[in-house]
């Protein structure tokens, strides 16, 4: 079959590579219908996730049609489609029984490499790493899907795979990170990030009860795709953001910010952009956690900085002190996507929100590499991208 692989740091190649096939009763082999790039994939092309191997097919964000079922699935068969959760889960141990998919106890193979860098290992995670699996990913044409009896969610025909291809991660992760502001009727909040997730997590905000929602990034069109889900918009290179915040909240600060980043931050002070850019450069750590201390330092006393950005490993010059002395609740995870697909699946079917509003390009499978490309480097206004095997 055809495959978007990793071919060294900044390469990526449309391979032939070997279809998948059932390897253990609970697996699903699925057709790919359609799939996605997601920002945490540039985190991967840059180099900065760990055993990342020549070879490895990309991509966790995928739905299609199952063609094969191990003799253990019994809740799925021939023919039907499906969304597939970007993290892989039992069902069965201790952190799926709670609800929390994203540190499955039993679906990373490789948990030792994962534990030697984060104490403890989380879930295995499509396409995204051999510390995290080595599963290969949904930028294909063919998936095995392991644990199929406790991920995928059947979605009937009537519905597009444009309208549900995003259940499979960026929508329920904008959507956890406004759950975890705990907002209330009159609040504000503050996002970082205008892209396809902070967009997400604007209007699961709005949904989810928030009065004002404040997007912060640099980007014009960005900012003006964000605005149609009622945002107010900041652009950090003309405004001091800290400044500008406390201005539209009377001086209190928002009473809760999103970091929708991660790792790979820009800052428009060129010093502090070329310090944390050479630590990261250099691997003296892996993060440039401009958007993470910023969010801090806005949130007001008590307030909640919820962190959906994806980060990989070592922050330098964390402010602890104002976490601390401010009364901070951080709360952060890679999304426990089962947890929200059927809620969010009925919220797409009453008309509350058609998650397609994020799409900018459409290309087929083979296009990929080109894909990349423009994402990475916000050209032909690339905001997100659907692919076609």
């Amino acid at each position: 079959m055809k495959a978007n692989v990793w071919a060294g740091r900044n390469r990526l190649e449309i391979q032939d590579v070997p279809d998948p096939q059932i390897l253990n009763a609970r697996d699903a082999i699925v057709r790919v219908s359609s799939t996605a790039i997601c920002g945490s994939d540039l985190h991967l092309v840059d180099g900065y996730i760990p055993t990342v191997k020549k070879g490895d097919v990309l991509g966790h964000e995928f739905m299609g049609e199952v063609v094969e079922v191990g003799p253990g699935v019994h809740n799925l068969h021939t023919g039907d489609r499906v969304v597939v959760p970007f993290p892989i889960a039992c069902g069965a141990c201790f952190a799926c029984e709670a609800e929390l998919y994203s540190v499955c106890e039993n679906s990373n193979p490789n948990a030792g490499m994962a534990e030697k860098l984060m104490g403890h290992a989380p879930a295995g995670i499509f396409g995204y790493s051999h510390m995290l699996g080595g599963f290969a990913g949904g930028q294909a044409e063919y998936v095995r899907v392991p644990f199929a009896d406790v991920g995928p969610i059947k979605v009937e025909d009537d519905l597009p795979d444009e309208k549900v291809l995003f259940l499979s991660d960026i929508f329920p992760t904008g959507f956890m990170g406004a759950e975890m502001c705990d907002i209330k009727p009159g609040q504000t909040i503050a996002i970082w990030g205008a892209g396809p997730v902070g967009q997400f997590a604007a209007a699961s905000a709005f949904l989810l009860g928030a009065d004002r929602v404040i997007v912060i990034d640099r980007f014009p069109y960005r900012l003006r795709r964000v605005q149609r889900t009622g945002a107010e918009v900041l652009n950090y290179e003309e405004v001091n953001v800290l400044e500008a915040l406390r201005d539209m909240t009377g001086g209190r600060g928002p009473d809760a910010c999103i970091d929708a980043v991660g790792m790979e931050a820009h800052h428009p002070t060129p010093a502090m952009y070329a310090y944390d850019r050479t630590k990261q450069a250099a691997r003296m750590e892996t993060e440039r956690p401009y958007v993470l201390r910023e969010a801090i330092m806005a949130c007001r006393n008590g307030g909640v900085v919820s962190v959906i950005g994806v980060y990989g490993g070592f922050v330098d010059k964390f402010p602890m002190g104002t976490v601390m002395n401010r009364s901070l609740t951080i709360r952060t995870g890679q999304c426990h996507v089962q947890r929200y697909t059927e809620p969010l699946l009925q919220r797409i079917r009453a008309g509350e929100i058609d998650p397609s509003f994020v799409i900018s390009h459409r290309m087929p499978l083979s296009e990929a590499p080109r894909g990349f490309e423009l994402f990475k480097n916000k050209q032909d206004e690339c905001n997100k991208v659907v692919l076609t095997p």
